[in-house]
C-alpha cells in the first residue's frame, strides 16, 4: 500500500509540475500577445467611428441613410471634415438632402468635400471656389486638344488674332494654369468621355480674368493647351507672329552714300555763283 501511495504521489507531483509548466507557458504567451496588441494600438493611435458609403455612388446621386454605415478607422489617417454624427450628416431630419459631387466607391469615407451642403443641388456652382466665376470657351477638334480635356484638368489659354497697331496676326499666351470645371454639359470627369470632341470648355477664373477672356474671344480665337499633372512652373510672356514663326528678318534699307561735291564761289558781274571744282580730299 505504501508503495502504491508513493507511486500515486510521484505521479501527482509530476502532473502538477506539468500543469504548472503549461499554465506558465499559457500566461507567458498571453502576456506576449497582449504586449504586441498594446504596441500595435500605440502605433495605430486612436480610432474613430466614421460614416462610409456601403455601395458605389455616382455624381449627382442624392445621399440617403440607407447608403451609409459606421466603421472604425484610425483617426490619424483620416482626412479633415469627415462625419461622425448622424445629426451632422443628416440635419433637420433630412428635410433637405445632400448630393454626391464626386464619384465614390464602396466603404469610402464620407467627407464634406464629396457631398453638397443640405439642400444644395450638385452642379457647376458647387464646384466653383469662393470668389471664382465660370466662363465657357468655344472649342473644336484643334483648339480643344482633340477632345482630351476633362473636368479637373489644368490648361493654358492662347489667343490668336490681329491688333490695330500690328501688321498681320500673332498668337499670345494670355492665361496660364487655368482649371477646367466642365466640358460641354458634364462637370464630372467620371461621366465624360475622351472619344467625343467638346464644343465648349468651361473654366474657373476670377471676374477680371473672365472679362479678359470674353474680350479675347470676341476679338480673336482661343486655343487650349493641357498642362501636365503636378506641373508648378508658370509660363512667362509668350508671343509668336508670322515673321518669328518663319524666321523672316525685316530688311533695313541703307541709304546710298552721296557723292561729295566741291565748289568755289566766283563773282560774275554783280552775281555770286558757285563753280564746281575737283575735290582735293
Amino acid at each position: 500500500m505504501r508503495a502504491v501511495f508513493g507511486l500515486v504521489l510521484v505521479v501527482g507531483l509530476a502532473l502538477a509540475g506539468a500543469a504548472v509548466y503549461m499554465v506558465q507557458g499559457f500566461i507567458g504567451k498571453n502576456q506576449s500577445e497582449l504586449s504586441q496588441e498594446r504596441a500595435f494600438r500605440a502605433k495605430l493611435g486612436p480610432v474613430v467611428e466614421v460614416y462610409v458609403v456601403n455601395k458605389p455612388l455616382a455624381y449627382g446621386t442624392a445621399l440617403t441613410k440607407e447608403d451609409v454605415q459606421k466603421v472604425l478607422m484610425p483617426k490619424n489617417s483620416m482626412p479633415e471634415n469627415f462625419f461622425t454624427e448622424e445629426a451632422e450628416l443628416f440635419p433637420d431630419n433630412y428635410d433637405e438632402p445632400r448630393y454626391i459631387v464626386r464619384q465614390m466607391e464602396k466603404m469610402e469615407p464620407l467627407l464634406a468635400s464629396k457631398v453638397t451642403k443640405p439642400g444644395e443641388v450638385a452642379g457647376l456652382t458647387a464646384r466653383l471656389a469662393p470668389g471664382m466665376r465660370a466662363f465657357a470657351i468655344k472649342v473644336d477638334v484643334a483648339s480643344g486638344v482633340s477632345g482630351f480635356v476633362q473636368p479637373g484638368d489644368v490648361v493654358d489659354i492662347y489667343w490668336t488674332g490681329a491688333a490695330e497697331s500690328e501688321v498681320g496676326s500673332f498668337t499670345r499666351l494670355i492665361e496660364s494654369s487655368v482649371k477646367v470645371v466642365a466640358v460641354d454639359q458634364t462637370a464630372n470627369a467620371e461621366n465624360s468621355t475622351s472619344t467625343l470632341v467638346a464644343r465648349t470648355v468651361t473654366i474657373e477664373a476670377t471676374p477680371e480674368k473672365v472679362a479678359r477672356l470674353a474680350q479675347a474671344q470676341a476679338t480673336g480665337g482661343l486655343s487650349l493647351s493641357l498642362v501636365g499633372t503636378g506641373e508648378t512652373t508658370q509660363a512667362g510672356m509668350i508671343e509668336v507672329d508670322s515673321k518669328a514663326l518663319l524666321g523672316i528678318e525685316e530688311k533695313v534699307e541703307v541709304a546710298a552714300p552721296t557723292e561729295k561735291v566741291c565748289t568755289i564761289k566766283s563773282r560774275k558781274g554783280v552775281d555770286l555763283v558757285e563753280v564746281p571744282i575737283p575735290c582735293t580730299n
